[in-house]
């Protein structure tokens, strides 16, 4: 049995079974559904999921902006963790589960030094294939500890490279601080690169972030196959 999140519609999130040898869906089960406010931005508010992950009879599944939900896969009725809080802007990261990409490159790893990890926002960190591999690579908040300035960390699932964006390292309109930014996403390769087409930007490799201040301006990071460019949505 194999379960997939499409992603594919703006208005939910919902989950496929299927049956891989006979290559068949069994069954679809909506987990969430999107609350638009007409007044606000439409894509900023979109919401997908992030990850599955089979646990027994269970099938986890976190959504971008951290909520968990945990389906039992046998009667498929759902339940939202009570674990979800937001994160205070001080508290320690090893409170969290760190994945291990994001603990070898930056918390144990040669940028130590220089950053940290941030966990301002909920989430603090992004799964994606950002440059098109076909690997996920994994973006992080973290702040650059001599200045206190914020940015993302995308960090390559292949190689182990990090590219810091923000936090020191100007990027766009974005600046070298992301303290403006109160949202982020992942916006999968189809979506990123329809939008991308109404500014006559060249085919995306990837998954892109979608980067916002709530009621003003958002832009889509994305890497155009020699580094991270910055793509202003709205102001």
């Amino acid at each position: 049995m194999r379960y997939v999140a499409p992603n594919d519609d703006d208005r939910r999130g919902y989950i496929e079974a299927w049956d891989v040898q006979a290559n068949k869906k069994l069954w679809d089960l909506k987990v969430f559904t999107n609350r638009i406010d007409p007044k606000l931005e439409e894509d900023v508010q979109w919401v997908f999921i992030n990850n599955l992950s089979v646990r027994g009879d269970m099938l986890l599944v976190t959504s971008e902006r951290g909520n968990t939900y945990q389906i039992d896969l046998k009667t498929k009725a759902i339940t939202r963790s009570d674990a979800e809080r937001s994160p205070t802007p001080n508290e320690p990261a090893q409170q969290h589960d760190i994945p291990e990409l994001i603990d070898r490159a930056i918390i144990h790893g040669s940028l130590a030094k220089e950053y940290e990890l941030s966990v301002r926002l909920k989430p603090f960190y992004l799964r994606g294939d950002f440059n098109g591999d076909g690997k996920l690579d994994v973006a992080a908040l973290v702040k650059q500890r001599s200045s206190g300035k914020l940015g993302i960390a995308i960090i390559d699932g292949t190689t182990d490279k990090v590219s810091v964006l923000g936090a020191g390292t100007a990027i766009g309109n974005g600046g070298d601080d992301f303290q403006w930014m109160d949202s982020w996403k992942v916006r999968p390769k189809g979506r990123a690169a329809e939008k991308a087409r109404e500014s006559s930007v060249p085919k995306l490799h990837g998954d892109a972030l979608l980067v916002s201040k709530s009621e003003a301006a958002s832009a889509l990071i994305y890497w155009n196959g020699r580094r991270y460019v910055w793509l202003q949505q709205g102001d």
